[in-house]
């Protein structure tokens, strides 16, 4: 794992943000953090992500349009999307998780996605 990378987590619940923050950062990985589309973009541009960890439903910028956002721009960017709720309107391109998950098995998608 290159030392630059980093992974993004856009999650608009705090609390959820908050914990997979420090849970992930707890595991020796580099994370920063959005509460909707338009914050991820600005961390998409300032830092080297290498892993974008975002939910399906949020309120600005998210759902089918976020999904399909980062499926044109970010080719280079793996993504694991997480949701309770999914019902897009196009099959979606992305790695996902229902929600609830337990912190191992994110650990271990993250340890796949990651390459480590």
């Amino acid at each position: 794992m290159d030392q630059d990378e980093y992974i993004l987590i856009v999650e608009d619940e705090d609390s959820i943000r908050l914990t997979l923050r420090d849970y992930l950062s707890r595991l020796g990985f580099r994370v920063v953090v959005a509460s909707d589309g338009v914050g991820a973009i600005k961390q998409i541009l300032d830092y080297k992500i290498k892993l974008i960890i975002t939910d399906y439903r949020m309120d600005i910028l998210g759902g089918d349009y976020w999904v399909r956002f980062l499926n044109e721009f970010c080719k280079d960017k793996k993504v694991l999307l997480t949701s309770g709720f999914l019902k897009p309107e196009f099959p979606v391109p992305f790695e996902l998780i229902m929600k609830p998950y337990s912190f191992k098995d994110l650990e271990v998608r993250v340890q796949e996605l990651m390459g480590v």
